[in-house]
């Protein structure tokens, strides 16, 4: 049941990626404001990754996820019903992009919480593989495919909302049938204070645990700087790239969308079908930063076929890191504070999500577009580096092998 409500929720919210660009254009929106609206989504979640974690170690975790349900399947609906009404507006759907932002913020601390409580630790590596290869095969490639397809064939984009409606509808059916999770190992069990000191008492320690282990600092670190350069022209200017050079019809946006999506997929299935690599930190931060580097030729190709390619390849490296960081997480930190470490890996990770979407529309006002993405390719490069040798990174998967 969990796993069906999860794949329903992410195939809901590749539609409405798609869904809510074109729904921003038709409005009569441009650059600027689809810079708006992705920021409102970062904003939302940035504000809600902190207080999500400290909820997902001390509630549990499947009523988050439901009540995370709820609020999004509401939230969509509202602008469903305007579509139907024509009364979508800009700051309508800023206002649902936040909210959709701060459900995350709660949903994926409470879902890398609950993996560890119902699988044994050898099959943490497949089961994140198996998430990792379904999350870009439905928001990356199912999802954005099918709202293409019905974008096109509506009167309004926001008429399509109504299949995210349905996805997110049956999800949240599915999650009131999901079983309490097994009681706490003994270990887990804790004594904290309640309430405000409680949470801050929380807060506190997640934070020193993470400022004390340099590998995980130094990746949330690289983490920012990448999302900085490279997710705000992704989310804001790929679509009118694709607009400007390729055509004007939805589907071609929601293709490209789909093959970055199928590379995910690969790169997911690739890395969870074989044993966590020995240097699974330099595995990890080496395809993160080579696999980045296509995005300069997405910036100044004309070539539909060329853009899809080397946005495969990005998916492929981006989806391979994320399963052995997921992993790594869920097998290096200790069980009672996953939630809220998980939640400090959003937050410090997206800290600059909602300034990197805010700057892109203006950014290309002002700067070439094909020297923002060849920027947005090549700087992460040297991010994963520099963040590789401060931490030590060589010596410490060395001194704590997780291949045993």
């Amino acid at each position: 049941m969990l796993f069906g409500a999860v794949v329903l929720a992410i195939f809901g919210a590749g539609m409405w990626a798609v869904v809510m660009v074109y729904t921003v254009i038709d409005a009569g929106g441009g650059p600027v404001d689809l810079s708006v609206v992705a920021a409102a989504n970062a904003v939302g979640l940035l504000v809600c990754a902190i207080p999500g974690g400290i909820a997902a170690d001390r509630v549990p975790r499947r009523i988050l996820l439901r009540l995370v349900a709820l609020t999004d399947l509401l939230a969509i609906t509202t602008v469903a019903v305007a579509g139907t009404l024509d009364g979508v507006t800009i700051p309508h759907l800023a206002i649902v992009a936040f909210v959709l932002g701060a459900g995350a913020g709660f949903f994926f601390p409470a879902y890398s919480a609950i993996l560890p409580r119902i699988l044994p630790p050898a099959q943490l590596l497949a089961a994140n593989g198996l998430e990792g290869a379904i999350r870009p095969a439905l928001q990356q490639a199912a999802g954005p495919a099918a709202a293409g397809v019905i974008v096109a064939a509506v009167l309004a984009p926001a008429h399509a909302a109504w299949g995210v409606v349905a996805a997110y509808a049956i999800a949240l059916v599915l999650l009131l049938f999901v079983r309490p999770e097994p009681p706490a190992a003994p270990d887990e069990v804790r004594e904290a204070p309640a309430g405000v000191r409680g949470a801050l008492h929380d807060l506190r320690e997640a934070v020193v645990f993470t400022v004390r282990t340099p590998w995980l600092l130094w990746t949330l670190l690289f983490a920012t700087g990448w999302v900085l350069v490279f997710v705000g022209p992704e989310e804001v200017l790929l679509p009118f790239v694709t607009r400007d050079r390729i055509g004007e019809d939805p589907r071609l946006f929601g293709f490209l969308l789909a093959i970055y999506g199928v590379g995910g997929v690969l790169g997911s299935i690739f890395v969870s079908s074989m044993r966590l690599p020995r240097r699974y930190l330099t595995a990890m931060m080496a395809v993160w930063g080579v696999s980045t580097l296509p995005f300069a030729i997405v910036g100044i190709t004309h070539q539909y076929w060329l853009m899809g390619l080397c946005l495969f390849l990005i998916g492929f490296g981006f989806s391979y890191g994320n399963v052995i960081w997921g992993t790594l997480l869920q097998r290096r930190v200790p069980r009672h504070m996953l939630g809220r470490v998980s939640s400090l890996d959003f937050f410090v990770s997206l800290a600059l999500m909602p300034l990197s979407m805010a700057l892109a529309g203006p950014l290309a006002e002002v700067v070439p577009v094909e020297v923002i993405f060849i920027a947005a390719g090549v700087i992460p490069l040297f991010l994963g580096a520099i963040a590789y040798v401060v931490a030590r990174m060589a010596r410490d998967e060395i001194a704590h092998p997780l291949d045993t």
